[in-house]
């Protein structure tokens, strides 16, 4: 994944711990959907794994979701 890439999903992540969920989502949805097959899946893992730096939460139950 691009270094800028990781510094936006990190910024998205500290928007929304702050209720601040459309600015989060303003910057994360360009990046995202601009990128290629290979850094979707990176962002897809990443956001799976950092759930909780969203959340805020430390359950772990949604680890068993597909």
């Amino acid at each position: 994944m691009r270094p800028s890439t990781l510094r936006v999903l990190n910024r998205a992540a500290e928007l929304t711990r702050q209720n601040r969920l459309t600015e989060a989502m303003l910057i994360a949805e360009p990046v995202i959907l601009t990128a290629d097959e290979y850094e979707a899946q990176e962002i897809r893992r990443w956001l799976l794994d950092h759930v909780t730096d969203f959340t805020g939460e430390n359950d772990e139950s949604w680890k068993d979701l597909p």
